[in-house]
């Protein structure tokens, strides 16, 4: 079985720049420990920052230069969507890639951001591949408890040429909500990427007390199975949400693993 590839820097470890819960420390650590221990399984590639050119895609002027008025959190903003963009660039090569990166993204709109976000990292990464005329069209699924507003406010309803279909599924039942997931996924057409804002705050442990690792495993697996009947299984998935540290490794093994080939 290919390995799938990480994209992971270990300057990701550092929450000095909120004083935010949510940015609490911990979070990637039980990942990258539990990805490690399978090297058969998992490879790390660490990424370059975002340059300006790219986050302006995404951001207006006046947003970036106020993330970049503290030094840190732009350091660590661009890192961020870097990262994003390196897993966008190995999925459309045809390498299904999983970003643990920090912070996140989909609460970051084009001149504003709330919820521990502040560079939209999603629309950042597929934007640029839109502005390298390498794809058209693109599916994100962000199964994250918090509805990604960022995300729809930036790649919903473009004029651009450059259609976004974007899913956040409401079913409140498990079983519910992995039909709804594959019942969109079955009218989808002339889509030339998968992407996943992948939030595990849905996760029966965490807030949303709604996922088991079983059902991660087969969101994971519903992408991979479709993004192959569609994209030549162009897919990529970069980490959002989760809160509950003992169980988030878990739950973000068994996604990769659907997720994987």
């Amino acid at each position: 079985m290919p390995k799938l590839t990480v994209i992971f820097h270990p300057r990701y470890y550092n929450s000095d720049y909120s004083s935010d819960p949510a940015a609490s420390p911990g979070r990637l650590e039980g990942i990258m420990k539990l990805i490690e221990s399978f090297p058969d399984r998992y490879q790390i590639i660490m990424p370059e920052s975002a340059s300006e050119e790219d986050i302006l895609r995404a951001h207006g002027k006046g947003h970036l230069n106020r993330i970049q008025r503290d030094p840190l959190l732009y350091e660590l903003s661009s890192l961020s969507a870097g990262g994003a963009i390196y897993a966008a660039e190995l999925a459309h090569q045809g390498n299904p890639s999983f970003a643990v990166l920090r912070p996140p993204g989909h609460h970051a709109s084009a001149d504003s951001c709330w919820g521990f976000c502040y560079f939209n990292n999603m629309s950042i990464a597929l934007l640029k591949l839109f502005a390298e005329k390498k794809i058209s069209s693109a599916f994100v699924l962000d199964f994250d408890l918090h509805t990604g507003d960022g995300n729809l406010n930036i790649l919903g309803g473009r004029r651009d040429g450059f259609h976004v279909d974007i899913l956040n599924p409401v079913a409140s039942e498990s079983m519910e909500y992995l039909n709804e997931v594959e019942a969109h996924m079955k009218l989808l057409k002339n889509i030339d990427i998968f992407a996943a804002s992948a939030g595990f705050d849905q996760g029966i442990d965490d807030w949303g007390g709604l996922l088991s690792e079983d059902d991660y495993f087969e969101i994971g697996r519903l992408l991979r199975e479709y993004s192959q009947k569609l994209c030549a299984g162009r897919r990529f998935a970069i980490l959002e949400g989760g809160y509950n540290h003992s169980a988030l490794p878990g739950n973000v093994d068994a996604f990769c693993r659907g997720f994987s080939d």
